[in-house]
């Protein structure tokens, strides 16, 4: 025999002795819980290992531990009963989610001691303790774990047990049916509920659960619509309402049997809403009327009413509608927001028409919330659609009810108040965008009777009343709208009041007013200067050219003083230079801006002030351009000193885009210089007054700049017309050249030779151009005579070369050539150089058709010619005269214009040759003989036969 067996003290101890001391530590700690600072979590996490432990331990508990484990499970169920009903304990979502497991481990345990027949009904006990450890979870959302704690419960009891195993059945049966239901699975809470009729049979009570069952799931049927059409809500509803009529007739039946009539009503409603889904009406409004048969009026619930108004909308009969409506309104048990809700279905239907009527017994119901209401009510008729003038009248008439404004009197409603103006505000401003003004103005004046004439509204009315003149502005009730805002401004004054009166004076065409107007703006202190650009995109509408330059003129004196503009300056300029050339005179304006806008460049820079990349570049460009038109229009004018100021500012707006784009440019420039330095000279012209010496450097510095780039330019320009125009202006160059030289001493002759000789060994050099530099040199004063003669004798011989000699060129240079020659000596030595002109003359113009000469010259050389020899006869100087004359007759006998006087001159001639023959005092004074005095100086032939032959020249 052992020593353990021998003696108490030696025995060893079963193992799971600990595990029961351990169980009764922790429960007594969930007994103490007002005491025990063991948490909720910790407790859990306790009992989760205890149950652990015993299991492993199940097989070899003795009948006494399994008692005692069932003590100490009823004290732990105990215990949690008394620390739900505690409001001492924490009731975090985590507290209540361990004080459900410690709830569940009572029926664990309990599970794991077995049934013993000792205890009574130990098997139902067990089911209950797991069904109401389920219901727990249920309420913390755990469908789960609660459909576990049923599944465990369910096979301990039988529906052949005792009453009670069959109750807690009946329980356990219901709670999964629910619990399935909550998981989305219908069919199965469907099965389950069937499978509890018979238990539930057999008393009242049972059967109103099982119908609170099948109500349950039938709601959540109609709210789920499951997929599959066997579970149908309409027939579980049916199902809940027949049980609850069987429990109502229950032979088991007493006066403490619950009262079914509220169930009942439940059903029928929940049945109606079915219908009323499936756009059944008749199948709901029959609905309704069993249930008032049934359960009668005072009984019924108020949404009972309001199934009923949707189900006679649904049908179209507004009047029973109305009637529902009516009933639901003096129900007292009805709560406000029910009637609320009915009248906002009843008027979304029934349209405003029918709103002052609904408000006006919506303000007697609700006492407390009547601006509340009304609000609703008006936001429900606006939803409804507010487009048709109709419907906007009807609101417009609701809202200025007296009796609903006074529903918003007083501070309390201060919040309503404003919701009420601000859904107005909204109507107004949607019926404004569609452009109907006399609507928008309408909800714009109700909407202010919703502002209290406090200070905290003032913003508001000014607001109201600035959009008002707006509407009357658009409606062109200008009278209307300068009203509105001379009141605003009372209310008010700001920059926007200023504005709209500027808006009113422009249409009215009033300029005045709007340019003074726009100066008291200017100083009102929320001014903008954006503003100032609104107003000149009004006026250019209103076509107020005047208004859009004052307005542009003040916004370009805020860039001086440094404010910050959204519109670049240059853009302003831009506007206020394109305005004022749509005027008539206003070229110095257009000067002054242009001014400005090339120092501005110089200040700045050319991307500083004009921008940078591709719109820049198109700024520059637009001033570049625009100067040049300028140019040639005061050109065409003949306001020569203005066009030198353009064509100087176009140069160096294209001079600024050519350092930004490369050489493209550099051809513009150069003309804007010359153009420039021509427009300087004209005006000197027009004007009869010298250049000043500072004008005349001026020129000179231009003219330099534009022959640096006339060898960059002309070399590359193709042949045609822009080689023609390329010629002209090289062609100004040295002209404009030549005259700033004449302006200099006497000095600078030689200058001005060698400028001309370089021009007419110049490819652009034409006949043209050096006649106008002789005409021009000859003119002078003094005169150039050395340029003159050489400039109108290499015009003469250019057009000669050519392949179809101009002979007008020709006949100008030998008339202002003949007349030159004529100036270098006055006493008369200066025969043989006019005489050399004459008769290159004749040998020009013999030979020519017929008229290819110019006449008037031809006739002028003949004339002159034949007259020349007046002078000579007068001073006896015989042989000169006979030289002229000759001369002339020449010449007429090939010209045709001259043909009638060949014969009067011929005659003229003969008889002064044979009065010569006769009286050679010449001959005698110089000491020669007759023949040799005709025949000197190498006079044409003195032959006066009317032979074809041409006369020889000797």
């Amino acid at each position: 025999m052992k020593i353990s067996e021998l003696s108490p003290e030696y025995r060893q101890p079963p193992p799971h002795t600990g595990f029961l001391t351990d169980l009764s530590t922790v429960v007594a700690d969930l007994e103490s819980f007002d005491t025990s600072p063991s948490s909720p979590e910790k407790l859990a996490t306790d009992f989760r290992r205890i149950l652990t432990n015993l299991g492993s331990v199940s097989s070899s508990l003795t009948h006494a531990c399994r008692i005692q484990i069932w003590k100490l499970a009823t004290r732990l169920w105990n215990a949690c009963v008394d620390r739900a009903n505690s409001t001492a304990l924490a009731r975090g979502p985590s507290a209540r989610a361990s004080e459900a497991e410690i709830r569940q481990a009572a029926p664990e345990l309990l599970l794991l001691a077995g049934v013993s027949d000792e205890i009574p009904l130990a098997s139902a006990k067990v089911a209950n303790f797991f069904f109401r450890a389920g219901q727990e979870w249920l309420q913390l959302g755990r469908v789960d774990l609660a459909t576990a704690c049923f599944e465990k419960a369910t096979p301990l009891v039988s529906a052949t047990g005792s009453e009670e195993e069959r109750r807690v059945l009946l329980d356990l049966n219901l709670a999964r049916a629910r619990a399935a239901s909550g998981a989305g699975d219908q069919s199965l809470a469907v099965a389950l509920l069937s499978r509890s009729k018979p238990l539930a049979s057999a008393s009242p009570e049972g059967i109103k659960s099982l119908a609170v069952a099948y109500l349950s799931v039938g709601e959540a049927t109609l709210s789920t619509k499951p997929s599959d059409p066997a579970v149908q809500a309409s027939s579980i509803l049916t199902e809940a309402l027949d049980l609850c009529e069987k429990a109502a007739s229950h032979s088991g039946a007493s006066p403490k049997t619950p009262n079914l009539n509220e169930l009942k009503g439940r059903c029928f409603r929940f049945l109606a809403v079915e219908r009323l889904e499936a756009n059944d009406h008749e199948g709901t409004l029959r609905c309704i009327r069993v249930s008032r048969s049934s359960i009668g009026p005072a009984e019924e619930h108020p949404s009972m009413a309001i199934l009923a108004i949707r189900a006679w909308l649904g049908s179209g009969n507004m009047l029973e509608a109305e009637r529902e409506l009516e009933r639901l309104m003096v129900n007292p048990e009805a709560p406000e927001h029910m009637c609320m809700m009915a009248a906002e279905e009843y008027l979304a239907s029934a349209g405003p028409e029918a709103a002052r009527k609904v408000l006006v017994a919506l303000a007697a119901r609700c006492r407390a919330g009547g601006a509340a209401a009304a609000v609703r009510v008006v936001t429900k008729v606006v939803q409804g659609g507010i487009g048709s003038t109709g419907r906007a009248r009807a609101i417009s008439e609701l809202v200025s009810d007296e009796r609903v404004v006074e529903l918003f009197a007083g501070p309390a409603n201060s919040i309503q108040r404003g919701a009420m103006h601000s859904l107005l505000w909204s109507c107004g401003a949607e019926h404004f965008h569609a452009k109907n003004y006399d609507t928008s103005a309408d909800f714009y004046e109700r909407s202010m009777l919703y502002l209290s004439r406090e200070e905290e509204s003032r913003l508001g009315r000014a607001q109201c009343l600035r959009v008002l003149t707006l509407c009357h502005l658009a409606l062109k009730q200008l009278d209307r709208a300068l009203e509105f805002v001379n009141e605003a401004d009372k209310v008010e004054h700001s920059v926007h009041c200023a504005f709209l009166k500027i808006k009113i004076h422009l249409q009215k065409n009033d300029t005045d007013e709007a340019i003074k107007q726009m100066k008291t703006m200017v100083g009102c202190v929320d001014f903008n200067p954006e503003f100032l650009v609104l107003i000149t995109h009004e006026a250019i509408a209103c076509k107020s050219a005047g208004v859009a330059v004052a307005s542009l003129t003040f916004l370009l004196g805020l860039y001086s003083a440094g404010k910050p503009i959204s519109m670049p300056e240059v853009a302003v300029l831009r506007n206020l230079i394109e305005l004022l050339r749509r005027e008539q005179g206003t070229e110095d304006e257009i000067l002054k801006y242009s001014r400005r806008a090339k120092l501005r460049m110089s200040d700045l820079g050319v991307e500083g002030f004009f921008g940078c990349g591709a719109v820049g570049g198109r700024e520059l460009n637009w001033f570049a351009v625009n100067s040049w038109s300028m140019a040639l229009r005061v050109a065409e004018e003949q306001k020569y000193d203005l066009s030198a100021e353009f064509f100087e500012l176009a140069a160096e707006f294209f001079g600024g885009a050519s350092n930004t784009d490369g050489d493209e440019n550099h051809p513009t420039v150069c003309k804007a210089l010359i153009m420039s330095v021509t427009s300087m000279l004209d005006a000197e012209e027009q004007n009869n007054s010298s250049l000043s010496d500072s004008d005349v450097k001026k020129g000179v510095d231009m003219l330099s700049r534009a022959g640096k780039l006339l060898p960059l330019v002309w070399p590359s320009v193709p042949v045609g017309s822009d080689q023609a125009e390329a010629n002209k202006f090289l062609f100004l160059h040295t002209f404009n050249s030549y005259h700033l030289l004449d302006r200099m001493d006497t000095s600078a002759r030689p200058q001005q030779l060698q400028l001309v000789k370089n021009f007419a060994s110049s490819k652009a050099c034409t006949p043209d151009h050096l006649l106008a530099l002789g005409v021009t040199a000859s003119k002078g004063t003094p005169p150039n005579l050395l340029v003159a003669e050489f400039s109108l004798k290499a015009s003469i011989n250019a057009a000669l070369a050519s392949q179809s000699p101009n002979y007008r060129v020709i006949s100008i240079a030998l008339r202002n050539l003949a007349c030159l020659a004529g100036l270098q000596d006055l006493s008369g030595s200066e025969s043989d150089a006019v005489y050399d002109v004459y008769r290159q003359a004749y040998q020009i113009v013999v030979g020519l058709r017929d008229g290819e000469y110019p006449s008037e010259e031809g006739q002028w050389l003949a004339a002159t010619a034949w007259n020349k020899s007046y002078l000579s006869r007068r001073l006896n100087q015989a042989s000169v005269a006979r030289k002229w004359m000759k001369m002339g007759l020449d010449l007429s006998r090939h010209l045709e214009n001259m043909k009638q006087y060949i014969a009067g001159m011929e005659q003229c001639f003969e008889s002064f040759r044979k009065m010569s023959d006769s009286e050679p005092s010449e001959c005698i004074l110089l000491g020669k003989k007759p023949d040799e005095c005709s025949q000197q100086d190498g006079a044409p032939s003195t032959s006066m036969s009317l032979s074809t032959s041409q006369p020889i020249l000797v």
